[in-house]
């Protein structure tokens, strides 16, 4: 028997399309024959499983080799293999799927959804790497005879009589000059890794089976122990830490959707961008960029997705959005709520002593998603300086009993950085005053978002100003000083200064508070923030200077002294050095100025 004919296809061109703009990387051939033969292999098992086939099914593994002087690749499975008839049909009219027809042929006796690929564009990658293409095949039928398909590149092939002892299928590619790269025993191995790592039918490859089928998200989370989950993620991500915890999905009602989420201990920017969430269709790996699938907010996270549900392209590389990856997204962010508040009712004491890498994520989906908002605000924790944590409405109440400005308004006192604005702390603390830390890099959203919730709060940075203006009370400390006496004191501290981003002010402090401060106005702050950041459609007028204010205090022994001299130069020196203070307790004095400091207070000793 031999036989010649056209590939059924719309184009003559439809090859030089495959190898160029259907795959965006070549690599992905590999993939797509490993899954169909992986394919074959389970549908002769759902054959057996329902009658249709009585014989031995002995080993379904799929096999891959290489030749590199015969400069050949080739995927071997046992599975149901192809008549003649099925490979003109499943080969060469690229119109039908045999998948296709064989899910809506058996979908009413099992789980179509074991069926992973399409014996259609999937197979016809094969020709981005090759320049001859064959196809051995025996059909599990009774009396079927072994054939050979083979195929150049162009849209003619031919169909002889072969060799084949037991059922199932070889494919061969005769690799072209320009894709020896994949004759390579490495790089095999390592697209095999990348995509064939979890596929439910053995791979062997250099004689080692390669490959787990049985990965623990296809089994059910009363199987497994936490001795499982922690092995499973250093077999995802090998040399890194243990995870914080992990949420097992399984669901498969509107659509089907298995996997594990590991909320992972954030180190550094690096680990963020090496370790994704993957994602996978019926064990097929896909892609690591699972953007839409997974919330934004939930990018840190790791783990595995799994979903026959969510829609590709025809190269299966890029996720379309649909109603389906928005119900999806929709399902993990509240399942993700969910176990967060389950770890906080159980155990309080624990959430909060990992809430320094959970609160990244809860924060960055308060700001995000206003439905997560509306679940995490319960189990959203601040922290305050000395250690102690409450959650958003522990706080408020908190806050209330002591933290009250003259017109009924609650101020919550924040810092950003507790060593840098220790001074203002402290000042805080004497008044009796609580300060919250919020020092990650998305606070500075946070407390925006907080102030739009809350009612009748706002969040101050500790050193936006005197304590006594960051929440007054309406209180007035008398000045000891008079008029002229305070116009002496400020013109000397401006001679001194000499900037005109810094603004002297002379203030009634008490006397036990520093004889000067440098504060930044807490709007003033936000906004030369937002313009660094280019937020907020300030971009456009560049950045903003930072403007600062030298509250002087008037009722200080230091301004005292000041005035008791009568020598201009002895009262700049005694102003510079209380300058210098200020702007050493703020890490604002740097370089000559530093040095001069620190000899001048030697020379003091």
């Amino acid at each position: 028997m031999q036989e010649k004919g056209n590939i059924s296809i719309h184009t003559e061109n439809i090859f030089p399309i495959i190898k160029k703009f259907l795959y965006s990387d070549h690599e992905i051939f590999l993939r797509e024959l490993v899954s169909n033969a992986v394919d074959a292999s389970q549908k002769i098992k759902r054959l057996a499983s329902i009658g249709e086939y009585s014989g031995e099914l002995g080993t379904l593994k799929v096999t891959v080799s290489f030749d590199k002087e015969a400069k050949t690749i080739t995927i071997s499975d046992a599975g149901l293999g192809m008549t003649a008839e099925e490979i003109k049909k499943y080969i060469n009219q690229i119109a039908f799927s045999g998948a296709t027809e064989f899910v809506e042929k058996y979908k009413d006796k099992g789980d179509e959804k074991a069926i992973i690929g399409h014996f259609g564009l999937g197979f016809y990658s094969a020709f981005m790497v090759a320049e001859r293409v064959d196809i051995i095949s025996k059909s599990y039928q009774e009396g079927s005879e072994a054939v050979k398909w083979t195929c150049d590149g162009s849209t003619e092939f031919e169909i002889s009589e072969a060799t084949r002892d037991a059922r199932g299928t070889d494919i061969i590619l005769h690799v072209a000059e320009d894709s020896l790269e994949f004759l390579e025993e490495f790089k095999l191995k390592q697209i095999l890794d990348k995509y064939c790592k979890f596929l439910p039918i053995e791979i062997e490859f250099q004689e080692k089976i390669i490959n787990n089928p049985t990965p623990i998200w296809a089994k059910s989370p009363s199987e497994l122990t936490d001795e499982d989950y922690l092995k499973f993620y250093e077999e995802l991500y090998p040399f890194s830490e243990k995870p914080l915890f992990w949420i097992h999905l399984n669901v498969d009602y509107p659509f089907n959707l298995t996997g594990i989420l590991y909320f992972p201990k954030v180190k550094n920017e690096l680990q963020l961008q090496r370790e994704k969430i993957q994602l996978y269709s019926r064990q097929v790996f896909i892609t690591d960029e699972v953007k839409d699938v997974v919330p934004e907010f939930l990018m840190l996270l790791h783990g595995v997705i799994d979903s026959p549900d969510i829609p590709l392209n025809v190269s299966r590389s890029f996720l379309q959005a649909d109603s389906n990856v928005k119900k999806i997204n929709s399902y993990i962010t509240k399942k993700v709520a969910d176990k967060l508040a389950e770890l906080f009712k159980a155990d309080r004491a624990g959430f909060e002593q990992k809430f320094d890498n959970i609160g990244l994520f809860v924060k960055y989906g308060m700001i995000s998603d206003e439905k997560f908002y509306d679940r995490a605000k319960d189990y959203c924790l601040v922290q305050n300086v000395d250690g102690k944590h409450f959650t958003l409405n522990e706080y408020a109440e908190f806050a209330q009993e002591n933290q009250k400005d003259k017109n009924d308004d609650v101020i919550y006192l924040y810092t950003s950085d507790v060593n840098a604005q220790d001074t203002f702390i402290q000042s805080a603390k004497k008044r009796g005053y609580d300060v919250l830390k919020l020092d990650s890099v998305l606070d500075s959203h946070f407390i925006n978002q907080l102030e739009t919730k809350l009612v009748k709060t706002s969040l101050k940075r500790v050193d936006a100003d005197t304590i006594e203006k960051l929440i007054d009370k309406g209180i007035s400390v008398d000045v000891v000083l008079s008029e002229t006496e305070k116009e002496t004191v400020k013109k000397v501290f401006e001679e001194v200064i000499n900037d005109t981003t810094k603004v002297v002010a002379l203030e009634a402090m008490p006397i036990d508070e520093l004889p000067a401060v440098i504060t930044q106005n807490e709007f003033m702050r936000r906004m030369s923030d937002m313009s660094r950041a280019g937020g907020g459609g300030m971009g456009m007028f560049g950045a903003m200077p930072n403007n600062y204010i030298v509250s002087v205090n008037a009722n200080h022994a230091s301004v005292a002294k000041i005035l008791q001299t009568t020598d201009a130069e002895e009262q700049k020196k005694l102003a510079k050095q209380v300058y210098d203070l200020a702007l050493l307790s703020q890490n604002m004095l740097t370089g000559a100025d530093l040095t001069a400091f620190i000899q001048r207070t030697a020379l003091a000793l």
